[in-house]
C-alpha cells in the first residue's frame, strides 16, 4: 500500500536519500549521495554519462544495494524492503530502455502496473471467482480511464509493439499510473524523441504531475526539457553531488559549467 502523505506530516519530504553509498566491488559507483524531495516537485537529475544517476534510481528502487546510508519515503526507511515490495509502498519507475511486451495489448501491460493492487492470490482467485473478477474488472476500468486521459484510448486494444516509439513511452507513463504512485521515476524519458515529440511529452509530465499529485523525478540530458519543465535541478559528477538549485541557478552555476553544460562563447 502507498505511504499516506496526510499521515506523515507536511513538513516530511516525500523522498529523502542521506549520504548513500553504493558499491560494486572495486567501483564506488555513489560516494555520500544525498537528495530530498517536496510533494509535487518534478526534480531533474543531470550529469555526465557515468554520474551514478541510473544508480541512484536503482537504489531508491532496491535494485542496488545501499552500502552506507538510508532512503526514505515519507519518513520511512525503505534501503531493507525487498524489491519486490517498492511499487506496494508508492514508487513507480521507467526505464532508459522500454521494457514493453510486444506482444500484448496496450490496456494489458498498462494493467501489468496495477497487478499488485488486484491481489493475484490463486487460492483466493479459486475459492472467490466473483470477487476476483470485480476486482481486475475495476482495474480495466479505471485503466482505460488512464488512457484515455493519457490521449491513448484509440491503441488501447493494439499490440503495443506495433505503435510508434512516441506512443511506447507514454504508455510507460500510464503503467506506471495504473499502480497509484505517490513518486514517478522517470529515467531518461525523452531518449530517442524528436523535438516536437520533446516538447509534447514535456507537457505530459506536467499534466500527469498536477492532475495525479505525484512527485516527479527525472533523470534527463535533453537539457531544453530540463530547464522548462523542473522545479529544482540536482547535478551529480563522478558519483558525488555536484550543485542543486532553481534551473536558473543550476544554469548559471560555475561547477556546473565546467563540468557538464560547458562554457559559452
Amino acid at each position: 500500500m502507498a505511504v499516506d502523505l496526510q499521515a506523515t506530516g507536511s513538513g516530511c519530504p516525500v523522498l529523502s536519500v542521506e549520504n548513500i553509498d553504493v558499491r560494486f566491488g572495486g567501483i564506488h559507483a555513489l560516494k555520500g549521495v544525498s537528495l530530498s524531495v517536496n510533494a509535487g516537485e518534478i526534480c531533474g537529475l543531470i550529469g555526465p554519462n557515468g554520474a551514478g544517476k541510473t544508480t541512484l534510481f536503482n537504489s531508491i528502487t532496491r535494485l542496488s544495494a545501499v552500502t552506507a546510508g538510508s532512503v526514505r519515503l515519507c519518513g520511512r526507511t525503505i534501503e531493507a524492503v525487498p524489491a519486490r515490495q517498492i511499487i506496494r509502498l508508492g514508487i513507480a519507475r521507467t526505464f532508459q530502455n522500454l521494457g514493453i511486451y510486444g506482444g500484448m495489448t496496450v490496456l494489458e501491460n498498462v494493467m501489468l502496473g496495477a497487478h499488485h493492487l488486484m491481489g493475484g492470490r490463486i487460492v483466493e482467485a479459486m475459492l472467490r471467482p466473483g470477487r476476483a473478477h470485480h476486482r481486475e474488472s475495476e482495474t480495466r476500468q479505471r485503466c482505460r480511464a488512464i488512457l484515455d486521459e493519457l490521449n491513448l484510448s484509440g491503441v488501447a486494444d493494439k499490440a503495443a509493439g506495433s505503435l510508434p516509439y512516441a506512443t511506447q513511452k507514454r504508455m510507460e507513463i500510464a503503467r506506471a499510473l495504473a499502480s497509484c504512485p505517490t513518486v514517478l521515476l522517470l529515467d531518461e524519458p525523452a531518449g530517442g524523441l524528436t523535438h516536437g515529440e520533446v516538447a509534447e511529452f514535456g507537457e505530459l509530465v506536467s499534466r500527469v504531475r498536477d492532475d495525479h499529485g505525484v512527485t516527479v523525478i527525472l533523470i534527463e540530458h535533453h537539457m531544453g526539457l530540463v530547464m522548462t519543465l523542473c522545479d529544482r535541478i540536482e547535478v551529480f559528477h563522478l558519483g558525488r553531488n555536484l550543485a542543486s538549485g532553481t534551473p536558473a541557478q543550476v544554469k548559471a552555476n560555475p561547477a556546473v559549467i565546467d563540468a557538464y553544460l560547458g562554457r559559452t562563447q
